[in-house]
């Protein structure tokens, strides 16, 4: 594996995995530590300072920080509230005008529609940038999920399971290299230590899982002040984040909201890391294929929303069971040590508020999918309808209108 001089990756450390990356996808992929430093890169690239980018509300308030970083106006969109996705028609006109950019979340891995939402950022003239963390191996209009944008960004830590990097995928392969010298200008070098750390986490995890010490770990990490979410969303800091973005709006100044859950995300990695992330790219195929087979088991449940089951199954990271009492259900859950996390509730425009983001024109869709959505890793689908079926949870009553 190439390096430099001062110990850093050389530019064909990353070959194997864009390669990799590029077959299944078709386009130019550039390797990012983290989905999120990609989701950076892009917006600089692409939006002029003080833009406005439309985005989901029912997403990782992490997202909302790297918008920020970047020196842009968050909008949020109104949602359909059977899915989470973006609801194109409840878009009123005044918001479209004056957008410098749409970045889609594809929540879940359930695709926005992303060939409408082309076709109206074409007739814009901005660019349409695809978040697809949990969507690496959804497609819509039959073509894979980031196939759509200008660019999109992928995340190895979710399907993959790799803890780390992501890629940065483009339409147009001549601004590889542009984008490529901003990646590396943002690079923190090569740690020994937090290589150490990514190299025995997954053993470490393992033991935990064995011995059934996993309430016992959390409960040390906030003990020690180094749990970060106390609830669903970090604490904002509103004193401290304005502070942050009057001296100028970038990703080191907020940096202790951008980090949060993923603290090496801009860390360049070491052989070790790029080895094992080659190892488990290569097993991809095998964990679609069961995130798949999991899907298709509690999109046949009454927990599902309505017409899911008719629409293409999907690799989903997670499946949003629609449920009438989200609370019961991840306690009768956690009795049998089932863990929900990727809940985004409230909406990003309920939690931060102005002056942060200008908030969704039509909102309650939103907060009632947030509510209402119990985000099930499909890999334990038999454990979990057991769990709820045996705790009597109902299925959430349809929106109207939803």
């Amino acid at each position: 594996m190439a390096r430099t001089a001062h110990g850093q990756c050389g530019p064909t450390a990353y070959t194997a995995l864009e390669t990799a990356m590029r077959a299944r996808l078709g386009r130019e992929c550039l390797y990012m530590p983290s989905g999120r430093l990609g989701l950076y890169v892009a917006l600089r690239h692409w939006c002029p300072p003080g833009g406005r980018v439309l985005m989901s509300p029912v997403n990782d308030d992490v997202i909302l920080f790297v918008v920020l970083a970047a020196g842009l106006r968050p909008v949020q969109a109104p949602l359909r509230a059977t899915d989470g996705s973006l609801d194109v028609d409840a878009v009123p006109a005044s918001v479209w005008s004056g957008l410098s950019a749409v970045l889609t979340t594809n929540l879940y891995g359930n695709p926005d529609p992303a060939p409408r939402l082309r076709a109206r950022c074409d007739r814009l003239g901005i660019p349409l940038f695809e978040d697809c963390a949990h969507a690496i191996g959804s497609a819509t209009a039959g073509r894979p999920v980031g196939g759509f944008g200008d660019a999109a960004v992928f995340s190895l830590s979710k399907h993959v399971g790799a803890r780390t990097g992501g890629f940065l995928a483009l339409a147009d392969p001549g601004l590889r290299a542009p984008l490529e010298l901003a990646r590396d200008a943002l690079l923190d070098p090569v740690r020994r230590r937090a290589e150490l750390t990514y190299a025995v986490r997954p053993y470490a995890e393992a033991a935990v899982r064995g011995l059934r010490l996993a309430p016992a770990a959390r409960a040390g990490l906030r003990l020690l002040g180094l749990q970060e979410r106390p609830g669903i969303r970090m604490p904002l800091r509103p004193a401290e984040l304005e502070q942050a973005l009057d001296r100028g709006p970038s990703l080191s100044g907020l940096h202790s909201w951008a980090r949060v859950d993923l603290h090496d995300y801009r860390a360049t990695p070491g052989r070790s890391r790029l080895r094992r992330l080659e190892r488990l790219l290569g097993r991809l195929d095998g964990r679609l294929a069961a995130h798949r087979a999991g899907t298709r088991r509690l999109l046949a449940t009454r927990w599902a929303a309505p017409g899911a089951a008719l629409r293409p199954v999907q690799p989903l990271f997670r499946v949003p069971l629609l449920v009438d009492d989200r609370d019961a259900a991840i306690t009768a859950l956690a009795r049998r040590r089932i863990t929900v996390g990727y809940l985004y509730d409230p909406p990003l425009d309920a939690y931060a508020g102005d002056p942060f983001t200008e908030p969704s024109p039509a909102p309650a869709d939103a907060a009632w999918f947030a509510r209402h959505a119990l985000p099930v890793d499909p890999l334990l689908a038999d454990r979990v309808v057991d769990v709820l079926t045996g705790a009597g949870i109902g299925p959430a009553e349809t929106r109207r209108g939803g």
